[in-house]
């Protein structure tokens, strides 16, 4: 039997693993599922806190999927086909991947044998789409142009942030439904590319298609720093607050995306942030590392803040 991927697109901090865990308890429960896990940088939090659904889960660190481990991607998802026969395989790109690459690689004679790109979802945070698209637009633009459903984030939050988000992305992507509603009420088949028509958008009536092409082609690696610290130290809640802000005020909107987990007296914390937003929970994941993207970063003045600034 032919295996289904689902490949989940997004920029950093979107919400793509808050999907997954979505699809994994819920519509694919009854199913044999395979994860692969791309992080940009040399650990993986995501798969880390990815742990505890019982899946087969592939790392893959150390730069995108569209970069130079390509070899390695289209050989390590064999590998999974032929090992653990799965049913499904959810690929969940870095959040500085280019879609088309990935989806190119999934297309390659040794996966297509065995498996087939059943979706490809692409997860945007309402409140940052101008920025990103505007700064980094080449990454940006290229999961949205090459998505066959969109699935906004942080629609709750940010009511006023749908239609903005709904006009660009159509600019962008004529043909992929733009799901705005809340994510509990979505169904499964919505996210799943399908013969009906796209959703009406008061919003996109009459909206003029105005595609950026970007000239030069990019590696992630060209354009983002990422900062990789291990630690065995414990922390406080007020600590880890205290290094977010220290960053945030010394790097403001050059940072992207803080994630890790670090120990505390009480067990294991969970911290995520991006810009506006951070969160420190507590997880039964065990770990003793730090993850920071951005661009035109210092590296030893970070690492320096977080070793002895807190």
């Amino acid at each position: 039997m032919t295996a289904e991927i689902y490949i989940i697109s997004g920029f950093l901090g979107a919400g793509k693993t808050t999907l997954i865990r979505k699809l994994i308890g819920e519509a694919f429960q009854n199913s044999n599922v395979a994860l692969v896990e791309n992080d940009f940088g040399d650990i993986s939090v995501d798969a880390a806190l990815m742990k505890d659904t019982n899946i087969e889960i592939r790392e893959m660190n150390s730069g995108c999927i569209c970069c130079s481990i390509s070899g390695d991607f289209v050989n390590s998802v064999r590998d999974l086909l032929e090992k653990f026969r799965p049913d499904k395989i959810i690929i969940e790109p870095s959040g500085v991947g280019k879609l088309s690459d990935i989806y190119k690689y999934c297309l390659d004679r040794r996966i297509r044998e065995l498996a087939k790109v059943k979706a490809k979802i692409t997860v945007v945070d309402v409140r940052y789409c101008k920025k990103y698209l505007d700064n980094f637009g080449e990454f940006f633009q290229d999961q949205i142009e090459n998505a066959d459903t969109v699935l906004l984030s942080r629609t709750n939050e940010y009511p006023d942030k749908i239609e903005g988000a709904s006009e660009l992305i159509n600019n962008l992507n004529t043909k992929a439904p733009i799901l705005s509603k809340t994510w509990n009420d979505i169904q499964f088949d919505e996210l799943i590319p399908s013969s009906r028509k796209r959703p009406d958008y008061k919003a996109l009536g009459g909206c003029k298609i105005s595609k950026r092409k970007h000239e030069h082609k990019h590696s992630a690696d060209e354009i983002f720093d990422t900062i990789t610290i291990r630690t065995k130290r414990t922390f406080t809640y007020e600590e880890l607050t205290k290094f977010i802000e220290e960053i945030d005020m010394r790097y403001g909107e050059k940072i992207l995306r803080i994630k890790g987990i670090l120990r505390s007296a009480d067990g294991n914390l969970n911290l995520q942030y991006v810009p506006g937003d951070m969160s420190i929970t507590t997880c039964s994941t065990s770990g003793n590392m730090l993850c920071i993207i951005g661009h035109g970063l210092n590296r030893q003045d970070i690492i320096s803040v977080f070793n002895g600034g807190l």
